[in-house]
């Protein structure tokens, strides 16, 4: 199995943080976001690489720190040659990029480089190992307008996904994606067919919403601490927290 997380954003509602730093090497406490996410997702059983896709912007940042990094599996950063966010792929197109440049023919673990969680990713992809592509999810308690930020999911009694809607205007539960997902093998050329179709290459939601038409996709309900680093007043947070880490 691999790992690829994704960081080719560029992170404008952060300014004037991320103008010069990428968002997935932002320090949290006392070190980059990016090592609290791999903390998580080494022990995975079964990883033997990690893939980080970034941008021609930021890509000799993440070089440098990758020379500093001692990873007990190989780490590839790849760059998509992408320079703004008007030229950028979007995450689906960086996840279809990082399939072809980086040759992965494998399970696959994605997740958002700005996403933090203490959950054990492992339980996860253990049931995707039994069940089918599985998505991460957060239950936000209850329903709130806030909710239509993010992908809204509803569960059958089997934890397969019934209905999967990005932003909707009226949320009708309050499961939320979370962008950490786990793709069988035999689901990646999926990825490629909604690509060539012309679909939505932006959030990954989108895609999500797709697949869940094609094939039986799962969603996993994640306990513990759930940060979505996408602005100033969620780093602030984040960074108050994992200080005590």
């Amino acid at each position: 199995m691999k790992a690829l997380l994704l960081g080719a954003g560029y992170g404008t509602r952060l300014y004037p943080l991320t103008k010069n730093c990428p968002k997935p090497l932002l320090r949290i406490g006392r070190k980059p976001m990016v090592e609290w996410i791999l903390d998580r997702l080494l022990p995975v059983p079964g990883l033997d690489g990690v893939a980080i896709v970034t941008n021609a912007r930021f890509a000799s940042a993440f070089e440098d720190w990758k020379r500093e990094f001692k990873c007990p599996v190989p780490v590839t950063i790849l760059n998509d040659g992408t320079t703004s966010n008007e030229d950028r792929l979007g995450a689906v197109g960086d996840i279809g990029f990082t399939l072809n440049e980086g040759k992965i023919d494998d399970d696959l673990l994605v997740v958002a480089g700005d996403n933090l969680f203490e959950f054990d990713v492992a339980r996860l992809v253990a049931f995707s190992r039994e069940h089918g592509p599985t998505i991460g999810l957060k239950d936000m308690g209850k329903i709130t307008p806030l909710l239509s930020k993010y992908s809204v999911v509803t569960l059958d009694k089997s934890s397969r996904i019934t209905d999967f809607e990005e932003k909707p205007a009226r949320p009708r539960t309050s499961l939320i994606s979370i962008c950490l997902y786990h793709f069988p093998r035999a689901t990646l050329p999926l990825i490629g067919r909604y690509l060539a179709d012309g679909h939505n290459k932006d959030a990954p939601g989108w895609y999500i919403q797709w697949l869940v038409q094609q094939v039986p996709t799962y969603g996993y309900v994640i306990d513990g601490v759930w940060f979505d680093i996408g602005d100033i007043d969620s780093y602030n947070k984040a960074n108050e927290l994992f200080e005590k880490r």
